[in-house]
């Protein structure tokens, strides 16, 4: 180098510096989904590797096997499942009235301060006709059971409960007065089994992101009569010797998923189904699971992720299936109902 082009030298470090500088641009994380509830909550919880196997796990799993329907466990994807809307404080709200064909009510608190609903809001076809509001910033959501338009066209709903998206997801029996033969709808409550009706729903942004990180939530025909454990606080169960609901059902940890041809998306609910389980939270007329209503979301869809019944977990024999232990059974719940007992008849011959 000649003392001429030495005279350039802090000119060219100067240079080199500046490029070493420029600022890495990193490709954003994709946001994780949201889960309901407290990270400590039962729901989000999953199951110890040292779970007990109920005694009358195999009886209980044979008695499923016998549903009318002929079905494995499948999934509600189009009807009979949960919409949840989310909301922001733009949205107005509104008094919702007691249903007028029912004696079925709201509790207290979701009266008192009226729910917000938003302009494209519909409720789950089918008879149920579940649907769930949700205000993150708010942390609350607003639970409803059989909500539609009256003759006047203002909302009605059976139920009606304000639920806290950071509490435990588990309601208190001592804030319901039910007694023996009533239904916990009477009080609010939008399950049966006494919890958040959108608890334990299948997710569209969870099966997306390929990782489910909390308990599901299904439904069963053979439901025990008046027998429930937590985090059930009380059932409609109609089936003496059934499964009582708050029961959690687990696909074997130790499956080999391969041998099933399941879709991306069933993989995730099975691996959910191995590592949290599913809570018996209704009676249903067949083995089920509830995943998010998609009807409300246009760019949304199930296709090519979830099945309902055509294959998919509907797959996966329930032989693969096990009741874990119940503890601390509670006695009491819905009476007979002529409806269940219906859907019940014949169960002897499957």
């Amino acid at each position: 180098m000649t003392l001429k082009s030495l005279k350039y030298l802090p000119f060219l470090l100067i240079i080199l510096v500046m490029a070493s500088c420029k600022p890495v641009v990193k490709t954003p994380e994709k946001a994780e989904p949201k889960r309901f509830f407290s990270e400590n909550s039962f729901w989000n919880l999953p199951l110890s590797d040292s779970v007990e196997i109920d005694p009358q796990s195999d009886h209980y799993i044979n008695l499923l096997k016998k549903d009318h329907s002929g079905n494995n466990f499948g999934i509600n994807l189009e009807k009979y499942t949960i919409p949840i809307y989310e909301v922001d404080s733009s949205v107005p709200f509104i008094k919702i009235g007691n249903h007028p064909g029912f004696n079925f009510r709201h509790h207290p608190d979701f009266d008192s301060i009226g729910v917000p609903i938003p302009a494209e809001f519909k409720p789950s076809p089918g008879m149920d006709q579940h649907a769930t509001i949700i205000d993150w910033k708010r942390k609350l959501a607003w639970d409803m059971f059989l909500v539609e338009k009256d003759s006047s066209g203002k909302w009605v709903s059976c139920t009606g409960v304000i639920v806290p998206l950071d509490g435990p997801g588990v309601f208190k029996k001592t804030d319901f007065p039910v007694k023996d033969d009533e239904s916990i709808h009477q009080y609010g409550p939008s399950r049966a089994a006494g919890v958040p009706s959108f608890a334990g729903t299948i997710m569209y942004d969870e099966i997306m992101a390929g990782e489910i990180k909390h308990k599901l939530s299904c439904a069963l025909r053979f439901v025990a009569y008046k027998e429930y454990v937590s985090p059930a606080i009380w059932t409609d169960g109609n089936f003496k010797g059934g499964v009582p609901e708050g029961s959690i059902i687990q696909l074997d940890p130790n499956l080999d998923l391969t041998k099933f041809e399941l879709l991306p998306g069933e993989i995730v609910v099975a691996k959910a189904l191995q590592k949290y389980g599913m809570v018996v939270v209704d009676f249903a007329a067949a083995n089920v699971l509830y995943g998010e209503g998609l009807w409300i979301y246009p760019d949304k869809s199930w296709k090519g992720q979830l099945r309902e019944w055509d294959g998919g977990i509907s797959s996966i024999p329930l032989d693969h299936f096990r009741v874990l232990k119940n503890h601390d059974i509670q006695y009491g719940g819905d009476r007979i109902k002529d409806f269940f007992q219906n859907l019940l008849k014949g169960w002897e011959k499957n």
